[in-house]
């Protein structure tokens, strides 16, 4: 008797799984819209050795020579230079037990592969968004360690808006090409700093006398020049900024915590019911060294050294990540980067064969009686900058911490 099983289907079976995965890893980039694919070469020769060369050709200067009757134009030389970029790898996989497929209530099959390539999409992203946040273009009203939520001159404006467009101008950043051959730059950002940038100076006049959806609709997709990407996973400086004059908070866990808990114990808890936002660090950023497991929690309850309650990013409504006891839990003001720059102010490569998105594995099974299955994701390749005039950081604090 001939029976169907999903060994005989295994490739329709792998082909659902990895439209579930690419689902996951479709997300919308953020740092990624900075990039354009390294010109030049094919892919696959680019990306043959130990980094990949880019070569930069200058503009000629202008001249004011006149043509000669009697003596022919001399020649001048096109000056040149490059840009390395290294390429590197990414990776990351799962493993489960047979036992867990036959009890499982929920949709284990699918789910794991979407959140699988939710990780890929998140875990290439933050390529991108170093090279974007390293760069040397930096604006804002004073050093990191002294931006003040108090100070509304630390906060994101139209008229610092029109400072950077000065600079991207004076510059020669190249921009996005829009309808009927307009061109605009970029700016991405966190709803925090959007909300600043919306009810400040002539938006909020605009708001108020012109167009009243910024104001009640928060319709604000670009100003002047600038087409803008709001987004709660843009990048948050936790607690890099000024620290409290009157309830400051500067502890570390007395005890580790887990990914998912909603409660810890604090070495010191002095000031922590001072606090409307609770920052762990594992390490403040304080340069342009990124730790992507710094998070944030929203304070509910508890006071000096005693239990603490919060709610954090989790889908439980915990913490998302776990930290050491070595990890710094703060209250002080965070530094928002946002990022102007075009379609050319990074670089990227890829290998192709295993494609922009990574390449899935798997599913496959292993031990000696088959009893696991594994699946995973790899991806190779870099994002750079191609030159530090064609991306500037801004660096800004938020209305909502100023008292």
């Amino acid at each position: 008797m001939t029976v169907q099983t999903t060994s005989n289907l295994s490739n329709s079976v792998r082909a659902q799984y990895v439209a579930d995965y690419l689902r996951g890893a479709g997300i919308a980039r953020l740092y990624d819209q900075f990039a354009s694919p390294v010109g030049g070469l094919s892919m696959e020769q680019a990306m043959q050795g130990s980094s990949i060369v880019i070569p930069v050709l200058f503009d000629l200067e202008p001249t004011e020579d006149t043509i000669s009757q009697t003596a022919d134009v001399t020649p001048v030389v096109m000056t040149d230079t490059y840009v390395s970029i290294t390429p590197t790898s990414r990776r990351n996989a799962i493993q489960w037990s047979q036992t867990l497929d036959i009890q499982a209530y929920t949709n284990y099959g699918a789910e794991r592969f979407y959140k699988l390539g939710q990780n890929q999409m998140e875990s290439i992203d933050l390529v991108a968004m170093n090279a974007c946040l390293a760069g040397s273009l930096v604006h804002r009203a004073a050093a990191r360690a002294s931006l003040d939520a108090g100070t509304s001159g630390h906060r994101l404006s139209d008229a610092d808006m029109e400072d950077v467009q000065g600079i991207l101008a004076s510059l020669k950043v190249p921009a996005f090409v829009g309808e009927a051959g307009a061109s605009a730059w970029a700016a991405l950002m966190h709803p925090y700093p959007f909300h600043d940038l919306r009810e400040s100076g002539n938006v909020d006049s605009v708001g108020l006398y012109q167009n009243q959806g910024i104001s009640l609709n928060w319709e604000l997709g670009k100003l002047g020049p600038f087409r803008l990407i709001v987004s709660a996973d843009a990048k948050t400086l936790y607690g890099a900024g000024i620290a409290r004059t009157a309830g400051e908070l500067s502890e570390t866990l007395a005890t580790a915590v887990s990914a998912g808990d909603t409660t810890t114990v604090l070495g010191s808890g002095t000031h922590v019911d001072d606090s409307i936002w609770l920052n762990f660090c594992d390490t403040v950023e304080t340069t342009t060294t990124y730790y992507p497991k710094n998070e944030h929690a929203r304070y509910v309850s508890g006071t000096t050294t005693g239990t603490i309650t919060f709610i954090g990013t989790a889908p439980d409504g915990g913490l998302r990540f776990a930290h050491s006891t070595a990890c710094t839990i703060n209250n002080a003001d965070d530094v928002f980067p946002v990022v102007y720059g075009g379609p050319q102010s990074l670089a990227k490569a890829f290998v192709p064969s295993v494609g922009e998105f990574g390449e899935v594995i798997g599913p496959e099974e292993g031990g000696l009686l088959h009893q696991f299955t594994h699946i995973g994701w790899k991806w190779w390749g870099a994002y750079a900058r191609v030159a530090e005039n064609r991306i500037c950081r801004g660096e800004y604090t938020i209305s909502f911490q100023s008292s």
